[in-house]
């Protein structure tokens, strides 16, 4: 694929990486405590299963790429202990509106959910198997930090039930990880990984991220050199969001440093190679995963899903987050609770849900949202389908974007086969650039501009 400077700069705009449509900075406090009570009873009324988040904030230093909401704490069980006293009082409150549902998906992320100890790890997971019907042959998943575990964390973590383990990689080469403040030699990775491979976890998945200070394309293919080497069954390969304007520790990044937006794309592209080269499948946007792997085999179905844990198959019906600034989706609403631990603390501490603002879809809002997530997902429109999920034609509909479908398709980022809208292999890399021409919020005056450029 020949992509040269001049489509670089053409489509290396900000915009949103679309795991929400709408996406947050246009949710407000329309959506509040109240209001998510009402969605947790009719929740609670419903026969529909669960996909369940808890949110560990703590990190023992701050990773300068991060773009996460983390709480920088010294190891230290005190601060561990207030949150999970707080936090139990969070499970407590919507499990008595939700009753004990099905859980079909559990993922705890963070932050360093292994931050914890292994007696705090083991009290939350016993607390939310007490509260919630946790599913054992579903997805129980965990972020990890190579350098917060021992043998015996990860011991622990599969005895408890964790099947699927999700680690941050980032970059192997010394200098760049000096200069994000994430220092992490190969060989505890690679020994960390065979502990769980000896332990017989279902998943591993390594997370990088391309677009860091002092990589090059050739650094970078060292890196993912060493990855694929280690075989794991899934990889994220992210673009770093430079987004300093919103996350003020990445002013500590020398922007002359970074690669140029063309040698950043080449990073990728030569990254994406070598993963497909290697047996793994290129999965929607920036996800690469085994072909045997259930992910792959979702995607080749057009079953795969996209939520705040990343690309995963749909195991339930809605989504509940807990824990310090998570977010939920349920009954067509997202709640995100605060970012701030003390507004955190305070609010459960007399006895109300920590919730901060939301958003309750429109119709117009679930159309979209249906339309972003088939380009996201699937890399591909049915108007069909959409006819018949929303009872009305794509094109009458979407009469104020034909212009777009048009320039996308001169731009050849699609192309319209029959009543399909396919994403061609350019427009697999500016999928995000596709998407931003259906989000009505965008297009209105004074839409946010606080997004990371597509590339």
């Amino acid at each position: 694929m020949d992509i040269n400077k001049e489509t670089i700069l053409k489509f290396d705009v900000p915009g949103p990486r679309y795991t929400s449509y709408p996406t947050a900075p246009v949710w407000s406090n329309e959506v509040n405590a109240d209001v998510y009570i009402q969605k947790l009873k009719a929740f609670g009324r419903s026969d529909k299963t669960l996909s369940l988040y808890i949110h560990v904030p703590f990190c023992q230093t701050m990773c300068t790429y991060c773009g996460c909401n983390v709480v920088i704490r010294k190891r230290d069980d005190k601060y561990a202990d207030e949150y999970l006293r707080h936090l139990f009082k969070e499970i407590d409150f919507v499990a008595q509106y939700t009753g004990k549902k099905k859980v079909k998906q559990f993922h705890w992320g963070g932050g360093t959910p292994t931050y914890l100890s292994e007696d705090q790890i083991e009290r939350l997971f016993k607390k939310a198997q007490e509260t919630f019907d946790i599913d054992p042959q579903g997805e129980i998943a965990i972020e990890i930090d190579p350098r917060t575990v021992s043998k015996s964390k990860v011991e622990k973590l599969y005895a408890l039930g964790f099947n699927r383990i999700s680690m941050g990689v980032q970059d192997f080469d010394p200098q760049v990880q000096k200069a994000v403040n994430r220092q992490q030699p190969y060989a505890l990775v690679e020994e960390f990984n065979q502990w769980c491979r000896d332990l017989g976890f279902k998943s591993i998945n390594f997370d990088l991220i391309y677009g860091l200070p002092f990589q090059t394309r050739e650094s970078f293919t060292e890196t993912v050199t060493k990855a694929i080497g280690l075989r794991p069954d899934r990889i994220a390969l992210y673009s770093f969001a430079h987004v300093p304007w919103l996350k003020k520790h990445q002013n500590k990044i020398d922007e002359k440093t970074l690669p140029s937006s063309d040698v950043k794309l080449d990073i990728f592209l030569q990254a994406r190679s070598q993963f497909m080269e290697n047996g793994y499948q290129a999965i929607a946007m920036d996800h690469f995963a085994l072909k045997e792997d259930e992910l792959a085999k979702a995607f080749n179905v057009g079953e795969l899903y996209r939520n705040f844990m990343g690309y995963t198959v749909k195991p339930a019906d809605e989504y509940i987050g807990l824990g310090l600034t998570s977010i939920s989706f349920l009954e067509n609403t997202y709640v995100h609770n605060h970012k701030v631990l003390p507004e955190y603390y305070r609010l459960l501490h007399e006895g109300k849900l920590p919730v901060e603002r939301g958003k309750i879809l429109s119709q117009d809002d679930r159309m979209r949202q249906w339309t972003i997530n088939a380009l996201m997902c699937q890399f591909r429109i049915d108007k069909q389908k959409f006819a018949v999920q929303f009872g009305i034609s794509f094109d009458e509909y979407f009469t104020q974007e034909q212009m777009h479908i048009h320039q996308c398709v001169d731009d050849q980022l699609i192309r319209v086969v029959g009543g399909v809208i396919e994403v061609t292999d350019l427009g697999k890399i500016f999928i995000r650039n596709v998407c931003m021409g259906f989000d009505f919020y965008l297009q209105q005056k004074g839409a946010p501009k606080q997004f990371s450029k597509t590339i």
